[in-house]
C-alpha cells in the first residue's frame, strides 16, 4: 500500500472525527526533522474564517480626536475583536508595513485563580494544568497568529514576545522556524524576593521564580538595534567635572561626528568649545541645592555633561601641535592614524611628563549595555500607572521603553495584538512626548470580560486626556475599530456588500480619515476622503457611475490650488481598475479595484473554505509545512 492510499484509507475510516483523522494525516506525512509536532485543532474563531471575511467597523463616539490634519498627529488604532481576525484584516491594511511587534500573551500557565479561571482561554474553555493538550492549544493558537505576524513585519522590522517557563522552549522553537533562527532571549527580572515567596519556598523547598523572557526575532538576524546602555550600581567619583554652557544638542552633534570629521565639523566643535566653562561637580551639586538623596539620579540623569580628565601620550603629542596654534582651552584632536576624534584640555603643564589631556564623559563609561539579562527593571508600584488596574499584571513602562525605542528608526508603526491593559500604548506615547518623535500604535485585545472598553481603552483615553494629575499627551488621535463581517462566498452580492463596508479599511490603508462635504459628492455611490497633505482617497461603490466618477474627481481636482495625489478604490465584479476610463484625467492618480484587493490581501491567511477539516494530499499535509 503507497502513502496515497494509506491517506484515503484514513479519510474513509468510520468512528473517527474530522480532528482525529486530521491528526493521523500528520503523522503520515511527518518526516524527521528538528522542530514540534502538535495536533492542530481548528479554532472556533478560525473556523468562522471559512465562511466570512473580517472588515472593521469604526465606532465614532469612541474617537478621541484632537487634530484632523493626520500628518500633524499620529492616529493610533484600537480594534476591538479576536486578534485572529483583526490580523487577518491587516494584512490588507499594513502588509510589510510594521516596524516593531510587541506582545504579551497567556503564558499557559494552567493554574486557576479564586474565581476558577486561568491565563489562556480556548475556544471558549479555560484551559488548565490537567488538560493533556494543554500545549498543543497554545501552539496552535500561538502558531497562527505568528504566521500573519510576520507578514506584516517591514523588511527591517521585528518582534518581541514575552513569556515564561511554561511555553518558552516551545516559543523558541517555533520562532526559529519562522525566523531562520534568528533569535535572541533576553531574560528579564520580573519579580522580587518577597516575604510571601519566600515564606512559600522555605516551606516547600522550591525555586522561586524571578525572572521572565521576551524572545526577539529578526529576519536578517539580531542587529542594528538601538538597545538604551543602563547605568551601573555606583557612582565613579572620578568623573568630578561638568561642563557650563553646553547643550545635549551640540553633544550629540560631537558624538555623530567621532569618525573622520571633515574640516567643518572640527571648526563647529572648536566653536562650541570655545564657549564652554569648567566647574567641580561638587560646586554644581551645591549651587544647585541637590538634595543627598537625589545627588546620585541627578548625576546619571546629566552624566552626558560629566567629565573627567584622563593621561594620553598621544593625545598629549596631537594637542601639543595644536596648542601652538589655537587660543582656547579646550579644543579637539584627531588622530592621524584612525582618524578618532578627540576632546582635550588644552591648559595643561608643559613641565608634566604625563598631564590629565583627554577628556572621557561619564555616560560613556558608566552606563552599559544590559545584554541578555535586564535586571534593572522595577516590578513594584505599578498599580497607578494608567489610571487602570490589571489583575493579571502590567508590563513596566521602564520596560516597555526599552522595547519600543530599541528600533533604529524612530517613527516607527507599532503593533500589539494582545494589549491587555495598554502598556505598550502608554509607552509610545510617552517616547513621542520625550524625544518628539512619531511613533503610531496599533491595539487588538477581545473584550471578555469588557476588558478592551474599561481597561484598554480607559488607559489609552487617559493618557490622551489626562487623569488626577497627569496632564496627558493631547496631541494624539485615537480611533476606535470593532471586527466585523461579511459572508465569504464570492457572489456579486456579497462583493458589493464587502466593497461597501470595506470603506474604514481603505481609510485606515491610506491613511486619509476626513471625509469630504461637498455638492459633487451627494451620492451615496460614492466617497472621498482626505488626510490634510494633499492625499486623498476616493471610493466608487457601484461600477455603473464610472462616467459620473470621472467626471466628478475632474472637476475636484480643477478647483484644488495645489497638487494632489488620489487613490481611486472603484467597485469591480473582477479585477478590472477602469485605468482606461480614467486615463483623461491630468493628476497623481492610482487605481485599484474592490473587492479583488481585498481578497489578495487575504488569500494567503484565510483558511481553506471547506467546512470538513481533513488536510489534502496536495495543500494541508505538505511535508515541507507539516508541524
Amino acid at each position: 500500500m503507497n502513502k496515497k492510499d494509506i491517506l484515503n484509507k484514513i479519510k474513509s475510516l468510520e468512528g473517527l472525527d474530522n480532528n482525529e483523522k486530521a491528526y493521523l494525516v500528520n503523522l503520515v506525512n511527518t518526516t524527521k526533522k528538528y522542530g514540534l509536532v502538535w495536533e492542530d485543532k481548528p479554532e472556533d474563531v478560525e473556523e468562522e474564517l471559512r465562511t466570512k471575511l473580517p472588515i472593521l467597523k469604526e465606532v465614532k463616539e469612541r474617537a478621541i480626536i484632537n487634530d484632523t490634519e493626520t500628518e500633524k498627529h499620529p492616529n493610533h488604532i484600537l480594534i476591538e475583536g479576536d486578534n485572529l481576525h483583526a490580523l487577518t484584516s491587516l494584512t490588507f491594511t499594513h502588509e510589510g508595513l510594521i516596524d516593531l511587534i510587541y506582545i504579551d500573551p497567556p503564558y499557559n500557565t494552567g493554574n486557576k485563580s479564586e474565581d476558577g479561571t486561568t491565563d489562556f482561554k480556548y475556544n471558549d474553555d479555560y484551559v488548565d494544568k490537567e488538560d493533556s493538550y494543554r500545549h498543543s492549544k497554545w501552539l496552535s493558537f500561538i502558531y497562527k497568529r505568528l504566521i500573519i505576524a510576520r507578514s506584516l513585519l517591514a523588511e527591517d522590522g521585528f518582534i518581541c514576545v514575552s513569556i515564561d517557563d511554561n511555553e518558552i522552549a516551545q516559543l523558541k522553537i517555533i520562532l526559529d522556524d519562522l525566523f531562520n533562527q534568528n533569535t535572541k532571549i533576553v531574560a528579564v527580572k520580573m519579580s522580587e524576593a518577597s516575604g510571601l515567596k519566600m515564606g512559600a519556598t522555605n516551606r516547600i523547598k522550591n525555586i522561586p521564580k524571578y525572572k521572565e523572557y521576551i524572545v526577539f526575532a529578526k529576519r536578517e538576524g539580531i542587529r542594528n538595534l538601538d538597545i538604551d546602555n543602563v547605568k551601573k550600581e555606583e557612582w565613579d567619583n572620578e568623573y568630578n567635572i561638568f561642563i557650563e554652557g553646553f547643550t545635549k544638542k551640540q553633544r550629540d552633534f560631537i558624538d555623530d561626528n567621532l569618525i573622520d570629521p571633515s574640516e567643518d565639523v572640527l571648526n563647529e566643535i572648536d566653536n562650541i568649545l570655545s564657549k564652554i566653562s569648567l566647574v567641580s561637580l561638587t560646586q554644581k551639586l551645591k549651587d544647585l541645592g541637590v538634595a543627598k538623596k537625589d545627588e546620585l539620579d541627578w548625576k546619571f540623569e546629566n552624566a552626558w555633561r560629566i567629565v573627567r580628565t584622563a593621561a594620553s601620550s598621544s593625545v598629549k603629542r596631537l594637542a601639543d601641535d595644536k596648542r601652538k596654534i589655537s587660543k582656547q582651552n579646550y579644543f579637539s584632536v584627531i588622530s592621524k592614524r584612525d582618524k578618532l576624534l578627540y576632546l582635550v584640555k588644552g591648559d595643561y603643564s608643559e613641565v608634566s611628563k604625563s598631564p590629565r589631556v583627554q577628556f572621557l564623559f561619564a555616560d560613556t563609561n558608566l552606563m552599559v549595555h544590559p545584554g541578555d539579562f535586564w535586571q534593572d527593571i522595577k516590578t513594584t508600584g505599578l498599580e497607578a500607572e494608567g489610571g487602570v488596574e490589571f489583575k493579571n499584571g502590567k508590563k513596566p513602562l521602564k520596560l516597555m521603553n526599552r522595547i519600543l525605542n530599541s528600533h533604529l528608526n524612530k517613527n516607527t508603526k507599532i503593533l500589539d495584538f494582545f494589549a491587555g491593559s495598554g502598556s505598550t500604548f502608554h509607552s509610545a506615547l510617552e517616547l513621542n512626548n520625550k524625544d518628539a518623535f512619531s511613533r503610531e500604535v496599533i491595539l487588538v485585545t477581545n473584550n471578555e470580560n469588557n476588558i478592551c472598553e474599561n481597561t484598554t481603552y480607559t488607559r489609552c483615553k487617559n493618557i490622551i486626556e489626562g487623569f488626577n494629575s497627569f496632564e496627558g499627551y493631547k496631541n494624539n488621535n485615537l480611533r476606535y475599530y470593532q471586527c466585523n463581517f461579511v459572508e465569504r462566498a464570492p457572489s456579486l452580492n456579497n462583493k458589493k456588500k464587502l466593497t461597501l463596508l470595506a470603506t474604514e479599511l481603505l481609510c485606515i490603508k491610506e491613511n486619509c480619515y476626513n471625509e469630504i462635504t461637498s455638492s459633487l459628492l451627494k451620492a451615496n455611490w460614492h466617497k472621498l476622503f482626505a488626510n490634510g497633505n494633499n492625499n486623498f482617497v476616493y471610493v466608487i461603490y457601484d461600477d455603473f457611475y464610472i462616467e459620473d466618477a470621472i467626471e466628478t474627481l475632474t472637476a475636484f481636482i480643477n478647483n484644488q490650488p495645489d497638487e494632489i495625489t488620489i487613490k481611486v478604490y472603484v467597485f469591480s465584479n473582477g479585477q478590472y481598475a477602469y485605468a482606461e476610463e480614467f486615463e483623461s484625467i491630468a493628476a497623481n492618480i492610482t487605481l485599484a479595484a474592490l473587492p479583488d484587493a481585498i481578497y489578495k490581501a487575504y488569500q494567503n491567511v484565510l483558511p481553506k473554505e471547506e467546512k470538513e477539516f481533513i488536510p489534502t494530499l496536495e495543500d494541508d499535509v505538505n511535508p515541507e509545512t507539516a508541524n
